[in-house]
């Protein structure tokens, strides 16, 4: 049985030996967050080549829009990434670094432990009249011993086919016993009758939790049973919701608040649907995750062949999931720099988009949970020494695409082919 190259990444990573054996808070009336991208007609792989061009554009239109409507709120880094504006986020920072950088006139606006993962985040705020590539290059020369980012902004990889306000509602979390609940980081989760009594949800940005039809959709194919049934139906969910009504939700702060959270809880798989740049703080968290035994499955994005890679499914270790057509073609929207360890469904799939509606969805958003919830079967608890074991298993289920053996459009194969029909 092949292994996956991630996997191998993994436990390479992983100490020896390393395993581990709230009230559920209403969402309200909220627009779909996480800055969606409107979806793509159907189109079939042939066209790969030509329509390329248009979404590596579409993903610079959409961040430049973003830079333009958020100005106050948002800037560039210096890769032209969207981030917090006049924010710095660093880790490995101690007091004496501290008073050296407000020496130097970078005040910290916060400093926070993440219990969850044994990291402290602080953040600092850039001095008046610079720009974030200039401060974060100051600030680093400055504190060389630490690691130091923008706060990125992260996007969601999938978009609901109608966008619109969500009724108000409340999810009472089941505290049934067994195994330990699946998680999942995006926006908030609505009271579909597929879900609702199974899901606990906490706020990391302002106005959270709040339901998205995005954080819903992804939801529902995690854990929906009924008239949505996800891949791990019926099983409890913990949900993140990083995004709230912040235009500048989904930061990497707020990712790595609620990754520590899911820790914490004892989540043994999350799905991370989102996409966007490496970043300092968010690949020390994945890590710090991952020696926990918590399992990361991620979208490989929608932006086209020709979008740079994704994180964080492209960071060591975390399960890359591309999505493919009722025919097993895999999406020509789907992101190809990004290492792909499996496929799902990703055309079409039906989730839940509120409290009382489901539609039909399109993008790798919709395949990623799909994955995650038939992984969860194999890896109920996060115990590091049956990682491997439970990702193989989960390789010996793939159904064979493309060329024969793992390939780099559909990784070990189609997993869950008759999920969210």
């Amino acid at each position: 049985m092949r292994v996956p190259a991630s996997l191998l990444m993994l436990i390479a990573m992983l100490p020896a030996g390393l395993g581990q054996a709230q009230v559920a808070l209403p969402g309200v009336p909220l627009p779909d967050v996480g800055r969606v991208v409107p979806p793509l007609p159907s189109l079939d792989i042939d066209p790969l080549v030509t329509k390329a061009g248009t979404l590596a554009q579409r993903r610079l239109d959409r961040i430049a829009g973003l830079l333009r409507d958020q100005r106050d709120r948002v800037e560039a880094d210096r890769n032209g990434e969207p981030a917090l504006r006049g924010v710095l986020v660093a880790t490995g920072v101690d007091a004496a670094m501290i008073a050296l950088a407000a020496d130097k006139g970078f005040a910290v606006i916060d400093r926070e432990r993440i219990e969850g993962l044994d990291l402290e985040l602080v953040r600092f705020a850039v001095p008046g009249g610079r720009g974030l590539a200039r401060a974060q290059k100051q600030l680093a020369q400055l504190l060389p011993g630490a690691a130091i980012d923008a706060d990125h902004l992260y996007f969601a990889s999938g978009a609901a086919a109608s966008v619109g306000a969500l009724p108000a509602v409340a999810l009472a979390v089941a505290g049934a016993p067994g195994a330990a609940p699946l998680g999942l980081i995006d926006g908030g989760v609505a009271a579909h009758p597929s879900v609702a009594g199974r899901v606990e949800q906490r706020g990391f940005a302002r106005g959270a939790p709040m339901a998205s039809r995005h954080g819903t959709a992804v939801a529902s194919l995690l854990v929906g049973s009924g008239s949505v049934r996800g891949a791990a139906p019926g099983q409890r969910l913990r949900a993140a919701d990083v995004y709230g009504s912040d235009p500048a939700g989904g930061n990497a702060s707020a990712i790595v608040r609620g990754l520590g959270w899911l820790a914490e809880g004892g989540v043994a798989v999350t799905v991370i649907s989102l996409v966007g740049p490496d970043n300092a703080l968010l690949r020390t968290a994945v890590s710090r995750a991952q020696q926990r035994g918590v399992l990361i499955v991620a979208a490989v994005g929608n932006d086209g062949p020709a979008a740079p890679p994704a994180y964080p499914a492209a960071y060591p270790g975390v399960l890359g999931v591309t999505a493919v057509d009722a025919k097993g073609r895999a999406l020509p929207e789907a992101g190809r720099k990004t290492p792909v360890d499996f496929a799902a469904p990703g055309d079409g799939v039906l989730a839940a988009t509120g409290a009382a509606k489901a539609e039909r969805l399109r993008g790798t958003s919709f395949a990623a949970p799909l994955v995650a919830g038939r992984l969860a079967r194999l890896y109920p608890a996060p115990v590091v020494g049956r990682i491997e074991g439970a990702v193989t298993a989960l390789v010996g289920e793939a159904r064979d695409l493309g060329k024969k053996g793992r390939d780099a459009i559909y990784g070990e194969g189609l997993i869950c082919a008759d999920c969210g029909r």
